[in-house]
């Protein structure tokens, strides 16, 4: 069921971002660590994510060392593991989630995981799996040509990030990049440091969001530190969507049972959905 677009670019992604453009809405991105508590439960939280109203899904890998990462998705990623979650894992929900769904699916991880399986062999079974995509946190842009090569052959976009000291050099070397490669999205970092230990001002973080939007003429969301439908909304007003990862994460680590995982889960994320279709002027 992969579908690639024109030249090997992703079309599932393409075409979300155009349809929600052309309908004024905007993209929700949802995330969670594929295997905490279990593989199985991960699969019924994402589904619940998609029932919620997620428009795309990025499935973490976990890695034993997310140097990106806050406290909460670090010990996420350690209960996967221990309970045998890891690429492979990974691509089997991917499978089973692409077997049931259209909904884009981005791969979210560390290059080491990648690197020890051979990246011709992870890219292919990521693009033979359904995903649509890849974040490969801790991989350079400017070191990623080789990466962005082998990706474009099976039509997978490798997406990039940008942050608030993200450098006037590294912003055009985005805009160069999407001019050779699948780009999918820009994901904007709203903060400089990790996953869920800063508190964001989210309007300001849209309104910088918003200038790399315009700069680069790439769709844009908005990530780290979106746990709410007021954040939602004021981060997602100028851009093209959000993300949320640590709101999502906490609620699977703290919920007792799994129905009230996925009970938690669903509130939230509808929660935001309802932020982001609000009106700009809803209080």
């Amino acid at each position: 069921m992969k579908h690639v677009g024109l030249e090997g670019f992703p079309c599932r992604l393409d075409a979300l971002f155009a349809s929600r453009k052309s309908a004024e809405k905007k993209t929700l991105v949802a995330y969670l660590c594929v295997g905490d508590p279990s593989i199985d439960e991960s699969l019924e939280v994402a589904r619940a994510c998609i029932r919620a109203g997620a428009d795309v899904l990025e499935l973490g890998v976990p890695f034993s060392d997310p140097s990106a990462d806050g406290p909460a998705i670090a010990r996420a990623g350690q209960r996967a593991i221990a309970a045998g979650g890891g690429y492979a894992a990974t691509m089997r929900v991917a499978r089973a989630l692409r077997a049931e769904s259209d909904t884009p699916l981005v791969i979210f991880g560390y290059y080491n995981p990648i690197f020890v399986r051979g990246e011709a062999r992870a890219l292919a079974e990521a693009a033979d799996a359904g995903a649509d995509a890849l974040i490969v946190v801790d991989l350079p842009i400017d070191e990623s040509g080789p990466m962005r090569d082998e990706a474009a052959r099976h039509g997978l976009a490798i997406i990039p990030m940008l942050a608030p000291t993200s450098s006037p050099d590294r912003i055009a070397r985005v805009r160069d990049a999407a001019t050779k490669w699948p780009i999918g999205f820009v994901y904007y970092v709203s903060v400089a440091g990790i996953t869920g230990t800063a508190a964001i001002h989210a309007s300001e973080a849209g309104v910088r969001a918003a200038a790399l939007r315009a700069e680069l003429s790439l769709p844009v969301v908005v990530g780290f530190g979106i746990d709410s439908r007021e954040k939602a909304r004021a981060a997602g007003a100028s851009v093209d969507g959000v993300v949320v990862g640590t709101a999502i994460v906490r609620l699977v680590e703290e919920a007792p049972t799994p129905e009230e995982r996925v009970q938690r889960v669903t509130h939230l994320v509808a929660e935001l959905r309802a932020g982001l279709d609000s009106p700009p002027s809803a209080s």
